[in-house]
């Protein structure tokens, strides 16, 4: 079975994320073909890039102590999903550290991505796009954005995400996607 990685991306007291990324381990549960576990930045002590050099000169190994366990951590799943909030157009800096703070260990593996925002964090999601693929990830197009609507819709009317058809929908292209990528990538990097 397929061991895939949630990875909540934002760290704020505030924050909205343990909406979307509690809905996804629930719609998670019901399959049979990952399991998912959940990796909270807030729980990862990374400290923003210091390195005295880039990774790629030091075979992938960091000098930090969190940044090691952060990219051992990794090295165990087959694929990544990742709640992305948007600030001023782009993701926060707490996920975008944690992409840079590993190396090796996202190499040749899939990352989808649920955002939230005006946009439905599509400004910050393609930038971590970017950001994947100078990883040598696989960034899967499908993806959740959760919108305006929805978001406010949480927030002041009580509502769910399973309220709205289209966003329980993209969470199941999203999961048959990602699995599928990461069955065929996990092949080929196994060959």
């Amino acid at each position: 079975m397929l061991k895939l990685a949630l990875i909540i991306g934002s760290t704020r007291p505030q924050r909205f994320a343990d909406t979307p990324a509690n809905w996804i381990v629930e719609g998670a549960a019901a399959r049979d073909d990952f399991s998912l576990e959940v990796l909270d930045l807030r729980d990862q002590n990374l400290p923003f890039f210091e390195e005295p050099m880039s990774p790629l000169f030091t075979g992938g190994a960091f000098s930090h102590p969190a940044a090691e366990a952060w990219r051992h951590k990794l090295a165990k799943y087959d694929g990544f999903i990742v709640t992305a909030a948007e600030y001023n157009h782009g993701p926060t800096a707490a996920l975008k550290n944690a992409f840079d703070s590993a190396f090796n260990e996202w190499r040749r593996k899939p990352v989808a991505f649920v955002g939230y925002g005006g946009v439905g964090g599509a400004r910050a999601i393609e930038q971590l796009r970017g950001t994947a693929i100078e990883l040598h990830m696989a960034p899967i197009k499908a993806e959740v954005n959760i919108s305006m609507e929805p978001f406010l819709g949480i927030l002041m009317q009580g509502k769910k995400l399973d309220d709205y058809d289209y966003l329980v929908a993209s969470r199941g292209t999203l999961f048959d996607e990602i699995a599928w990528w990461a069955n065929a990538l996990k092949a080929a990097r196994e060959a």
